[in-house]
């Protein structure tokens, strides 16, 4: 069953930005979505809330989550959003395939 978690990094003066740039251009997103099990990593700006930036992280299952979060690269992550003075909000999703309903999805 795949895993997603939405995670909201809000900040002031532009800090999410900066930190999405910085995980980015340090390769450690690019890191994160070569690990085993990684699905998607992808980050989105929020139309209304200019200073919160959503990360979209899905993982093929909470084995491959729980070897991530347990990897020196959550340090790493940690650290950026204390430079960045972020806060978060995490929602988590679970999915399985025939949850999926196609009559709706416009391809």
């Amino acid at each position: 069953m795949d895993i997603t978690m939405n995670l909201y990094y809000t900040g002031k003066d532009g800090n999410a930005l900066k930190f999405v740039k910085e995980m980015e251009e340090s390769g450690t997103a690019a890191a994160i979505r070569a690990e085993k099990g990684n699905l998607r990593y992808e980050y989105f700006v929020s139309v209304d809330d200019p200073e919160t930036v959503l990360l979209i992280d899905s993982w093929t299952d909470q084995e491959a989550l729980d070897v991530h979060h347990a990897s020196a690269m959550m340090n790493t992550i940690a650290r950026l959003r204390e430079k960045y003075d972020l806060h978060m909000k995490a929602e988590r999703y679970s999915k399985s395939e025939q949850e999926e309903d196609p009559s709706f999805l416009r391809k």
